[in-house]
């Protein structure tokens, strides 16, 4: 629904979006372009999440002389943005592979337009991997990465809004003389940091999903700032508050789960330790 209603035409708001989605494809509709994102999910959230805290360790050592000393604000925001860099290398193919595949059947009518060979509705790709060669073949590694930029603009600030409020709400829901927080302190901070995160860089998501679903008939944008102006010329500031709802509502519970699963794994590990090393 998030593509659908931040890139695709015809689909007015969440429920009308869903009705549609529905109403032409069925149930596996809302299911395109699943397959590669949860092939590469657990190695983007492992990188994700190692080099995040893999900085802040590096950063208290550097600063403090303890690796395991508090991060600072400073600290942590330094290493979020570090996580967003790093993270785009895996996720901007992995993004651009998921929405083409979303927005292929997306009906294109602009008059004067000389579309490429396939038909607008007709599927032009296969499935992920004859996506992913496909755009390779035709467009190169750039295509690979197109909205590379669009998708570091998001990601570097999107982490820090993520990462911070995650840990200021666990300190704030933990009480004091805990030597760690609970299960659900987690799965709260984590859903309200995701909402918060994905609230905020919507804007930006907006562009980004532009960007990665233009090419499937045709080139429309020739960079980030032209999609910017292009958005907004023609669509008013309004633009960039598509898929808001979506993306607030939908951030919560995978951000949730994602802390929770991160934050159990390390206690696991770490008792593996123990046991292992008395």
């Amino acid at each position: 629904l998030q593509i659908r209603l931040q890139a695709g035409q015809g689909y007015g708001n969440t429920l009308k979006c869903f009705l549609t989605v529905y109403r032409n494809e069925s149930v596996t509709g809302f299911f395109k372009g699943m397959s590669f994102p949860m092939a590469t999910t657990g190695l983007y959230s492992s990188v994700v999440f190692g080099v995040f805290s893999s900085m802040q360790r590096f950063l208290s050592q550097l600063r403090h002389g303890d690796a395991a000393a508090a991060p600072s604000l400073a600290d942590m925001t330094v290493a979020s943005s570090v996580a967003g860099f790093v993270s785009v290398a895996i996720g901007t193919p992995v993004d651009l592979v998921k929405i083409r595949l979303q927005m292929q059947t997306q009906p294109y009518s602009k008059a004067n337009v000389k579309l490429k060979p396939t038909a607008p509705g007709s599927p032009m790709y296969r499935g992920p991997i004859h996506c992913f060669w496909t755009i390779l073949q035709k467009e190169g590694v750039a295509g690979i990465y197109r909205g590379t930029v669009a998708m570091l603009l998001r990601d570097i600030p999107g982490y820090c809004v993520y990462f911070i409020p995650y840990a200021v709400f666990l300190d704030w829901a933990t009480p004091e003389g805990c030597i760690s927080p609970s299960p659900f302190s987690v799965w709260m901070a984590g859903g309200v940091a995701g909402a918060i995160s994905w609230g905020l860089c919507t804007p930006m998501d907006v562009v980004k999903s532009r960007l990665q679903a233009d090419g499937v008939y045709l080139n429309q944008y020739k960079g980030t700032l032209d999609c910017i102006v292009q958005s907004y010329q023609n669509e008013g500031l309004k633009v960039f508050l598509r898929g808001l709802t979506v993306n607030t509502v939908r951030g919560f519970p995978s951000s949730a789960a994602m802390f929770l699963g991160y934050e159990l794994s390390l206690k696991a590990m770490k008792r593996g330790q123990t046991e292992t090393n008395p």
